[in-house]
């Protein structure tokens, strides 16, 4: 039973909480040595209880935080009763609910007078994990050993003694063995920073008090997704979503997500094929996250964010040995980003069949590149996943536009793609371009956000590229009659270049070198729009012409609205026309 607690204390320990993970953040963010970490910030943290239940997840990467859940009861369940002060463990592997084998794990146990109390964690996407491709991702595998190094739960620390042989058997598997050793180190700060936070919160007002507001927190946020699902009608619903064929051979495949409502309880079914030899099988952890995702697209619940919000939620994920209920030994590093996506538009796309009102446009989809070389500069190897590639538009909602450059929708805005500068600083290439793509965002009512082209070329050497990722056969998802008559503006490609010509364009996931003069340019994919183009503002649609986000033709096929190039105001008649005709 949960003790009645004072309200002024409740909000007192809430603040320390959050507090205290985003202080987690910040040590990662200033003392990571990886651009992934400390430009991109792909990472998440988390703090959980003694049980363990996640009492508090940041505002990070959705992928991870789904799949922490799980994950932290697992290694929990592993260890039993062998946790001690000053243990602390790592994981990557998906049989054990990982995500994927790039998002490498960090869990301190924290411990107040000889109890377990709290678990600190911090979860991030490193530069390489070993495999005979660079960064991970390889389009090759067909089975999950062709992929890279997976680690069952392990102790890097114990007892507060590092552990040298192990380490140092994990950084002798990876090719940025100084930028990993230096991120491993940042998830250790973090990890602490959590640690030494926690305790002093314990010492001001005891275990006890504590306990009890964690408790009442897990049960605001209960209630509060308990009170979005009873608005919803009784019933099941059921949607599809396409995951397209991204030159693997295997055809369009379908994910299907059922969704039964009952009084203030959801069930979750999801239906996908059997498994394949490619590299986007997802496991249950990381296929939790997308389900998890597509249900938080829905309800756009109101913090506290905890594993309370999911209590009244139950999910099934289908058969073992299933595309989203992958088993050893499929190939998964791709899973993240695809199938998650998918995954989440169906389970998205479900609900909001209970509840149209609460419909929104899909985010861009993820389609980037990794790279990888040598930097004669240090005579090392350079790896690194470039997470300024990848980022696409949001979809848009019945209230406004979508936000431009602010996907993929694995990640949902917490990513960042930092200076051009530090990039480049960091690594021997030059990036010839990185901004916003015409025409990118899809047309509605409200108008989805664009997405970016980035571009890159080797200086003095020769460039490993790995693509990844899908949005080039299909659009984004509108929602509410939204639909587009100008397509190819908004599908992901990959260009490859010499100067600012053109040589070939990839739409499918390839490993491929490129040398000095050569360049490598990823055009990202548009949110999705919202409702009919044909009601949009003319006035709005002749201000993204200004503004460069629709472009003159794009304006009267899509949005059926003349623009005139002296002045950018509106043709009112040409306008009446163009609307008129296509009634």
């Amino acid at each position: 039973m949960t003790r009645k607690v004072d309200p002024i204390t409740l909000a007192v320990v809430r603040g320390v909480l959050e507090t205290t993970q985003r202080e987690m953040t910040l040590t990662l963010e200033k003392t990571a040595r990886s651009s992934v970490f400390n430009v991109a910030h792909d990472y998440s943290n988390a703090i959980f209880n003694h049980r363990p239940e996640m009492i508090l997840q940041g505002q990070d990467i959705p992928i991870h935080l789904g799949s922490l859940i799980p994950a932290m009861k697992f290694v929990a369940a592993y260890f039993g009763d062998d946790i001690h002060e000053g243990d602390v463990i790592y994981h990557n592997d998906p049989g054990s609910m990982g995500s994927h084998i790039l998002d490498c794990c960090m869990y301190k146990p924290v411990f107040y007078q000889g109890e377990l109390v709290f678990w600190t964690v911090c979860k991030g996407h490193v530069t390489d994990i070993g495999g005979p491709v660079p960064a991970g991702y390889n389009p090759d595998a067909k089975e999950i050993y062709a992929e890279g190094l997976r680690i069952p739960p392990v102790k890097f620390w114990e007892k507060g003694r590092q552990r040298k042989d192990v380490v140092n058997f994990y950084l002798a598997n990876v090719r940025s063995r100084r930028d990993q050793e230096g991120d491993l180190r940042a998830q250790l700060g973090a990890v602490t920073v959590g640690e030494r936070n926690l305790i002093a919160l314990l010492d001001k007002y005891g275990v006890q008090t504590v306990r009890d507001c964690i408790d009442e927190l897990m049960n605001m946020a209960d209630r509060h997704m308990r009170e979005i699902i009873r608005a919803v009608p009784d019933g099941t619903y059921a949607a599809s979503a396409v995951l397209e064929d991204a030159g693997h051979g295997f055809g369009d495949i379908t994910i299907s997500a059922s969704v039964t409502i009952k009084g203030d309880e959801c069930a979750i079914a999801i239906s996908s094929p059997p498994q394949i030899p490619y590299f986007i099988n997802s496991y249950e952890g990381n296929s939790i996250s997308g389900v998890f995702l597509g249900l938080m697209m829905f309800t756009q619940v109101d913090p506290p964010y905890n594993e309370g919000l999911y209590r009244c939620i139950t999910v099934d994920l289908g058969p073992k040995g299933t595309l989203c209920n992958a088993v050893e030994p499929a190939p998964h590093v791709n899973c993240t980003t695809t199938p998650m996506e998918t995954l989440a538009d169906a389970v998205r796309l479900a609900l909001e069949k209970a509840a149209p009102e609460r419909a929104v446009g899909s985010w861009g989809h993820a389609s980037g590149i990794n790279i990888a070389g040598f930097d004669a500069r240090n005579n090392e190897e350079y790896v690194t996943m470039v997470l300024a590639s990848l980022i696409s538009g949001a979809g848009a909602t019945a209230h406004m536009d979508g936000w431009h450059a602010c996907g993929p929708q694995c990640c949902f805005g917490a990513l960042t793609s930092g200076d051009i500068e530090i990039l480049e600083y960091s690594y021997p290439i030059v990036i010839h371009r990185y901004g916003l793509v015409q025409d990118s965002g899809g047309a509605g009512k409200y108008r989805g956000g664009c997405a970016t082209e980035w571009e890159v070329e080797p200086i003095g050497h020769e460039m490993t590229v790995v693509s990844f990722g899908e949005g080039r056969k299909y659009a984004s998802l509108g929602a509410n009659g939204a639909h587009n008559h100008v397509l190819e503006s908004k599908l992901a490609r990959i260009d490859l270049k010499v100067g600012e010509k053109v040589t070939e364009t990839l739409r499918k996931n390839v490993v491929l070198k490129i040398q000095d003069g050569q360049r490598v340019s990823a055009i990202n994919p548009g949110g999705g729009g919202w409702g009919n183009a044909f009601d949009r503002d003319p006035e709005q649609v002749a201000s993204d012409v200004r503004n460069g986000f629709v472009s003159f033709e794009a304006a009267r096929k899509d949005y059926g609205v003349a623009v005139s190039p002296e002045d950018f105001s509106v043709m009112s008649d040409e306008t009446k026309r163009l609307r008129a005709a296509a009634i």
